[in-house]
């Protein structure tokens, strides 16, 4: 975990996908960084840089329960979340277990109800139930031209800076223990979690806003609009040049519209407070 940012700032709390980490989110939290307490976390999902314990429970409820866990050693009853790729369906997972805990919610393209994994990911997914599979395909993506190719980093990212795609497969490529545990995670991944989260939209009155990339090669905008229909306080925005990855290809462009939706969550915020007030007679 890292922070950036002022410690009395409105938190946001940064959620990456499978095979990224938090290096994903560094430009837009450094663009919010002057204003907002932005906490980036390394979830487990195999680019992480240190061993869990290997009872340790690494399934999609078990990554939220991690969640939680960061959020009560920081003494942070609500934030806001905000997600890409599998991490902005561990923020759909989030928000309908525990929803108090969201003051708004921020997803950029990412798995939504039927989507999770996209279809060209899933050999990925299936590597985790064969035994040797994903140490194969780890070695694999020990070189630049595999993974720049569809099937790896390639369709994720227009601009992906090569140390970083290179941090993103390291620990794959070289621990047993990242391999176990991204394992752990892949074997518990299901349409089903994000559909049962999507139930709960309708009674998620938090400011929502929807940042998806136009060019985005794996989740399409139907996902984006039918979140936008489903959530009864939301917005989309759009960037024009980029894939999945639009906090790398376009920090700024991302950044400036998390920072204007937290102006309207903020605004919001101030007329509930006034609305609760006693009336003076």
């Amino acid at each position: 975990m890292r922070e950036l940012g002022p410690s009395g700032g409105a938190p946001l709390v940064f959620l990456h996908g499978v095979l990224a980490s938090s290096r994903l989110w560094d430009g837009v939290a450094e663009a919010l960084s002057r204003r907002y307490r932005c906490i980036l976390l390394d979830l487990p999902l195999g680019a992480h840089a240190e061993a869990m314990k290997a009872d340790a429970d690494l399934s999609p409820e078990g990554v939220i329960a991690l969640v939680v866990e960061a959020l009560d050693a920081l003494a942070l009853p609500s934030v806001t979340l905000v997600g890409n790729d599998s991490g902005g369906a561990l923020c759909q997972m989030f928000i309908e277990r525990h929803p108090a805990r969201a003051r708004a919610l921020v997803l950029t393209s990412c798995d939504a109800y039927d989507v999770w994994l996209p279809l060209l990911f899933k050999p990925f997914e299936l590597a985790a139930f064969v035994p040797g599979a994903l140490f194969v395909v780890a070695q694999l993506l020990r070189f630049r031209f595999v993974r720049n190719l569809p099937f790896a980093l390639g369709w994720l990212a227009l601009r992906m800076p090569a140390d970083v795609g290179a941090s993103f497969t390291a620990s794959l490529s070289h621990h047993a223990w990242a391999r176990r545990d991204v394992a752990k995670f892949l074997r518990g991944l299901s349409p089903r979690l994000t559909e049962r989260a999507a139930k709960s939209f309708p009674a998620f009155d938090r400011p929502v806003l929807l940042v998806w990339s136009e060019r985005d090669r794996f989740f399409p905008r139907r996902l984006a609009q039918k979140l936008l229909s489903d959530f009864p306080n939301a917005r989309l925005e759009l960037v024009h040049d980029s894939y999945t990855f639009s906090p790398l290809d376009e920090p700024s462009v991302v950044a400036a519209h998390i920072e204007t939706f937290m102006g309207v969550v903020a605004l919001d915020e101030r007329a509930l407070e006034a609305s609760a007030r006693p009336q003076e007679s």
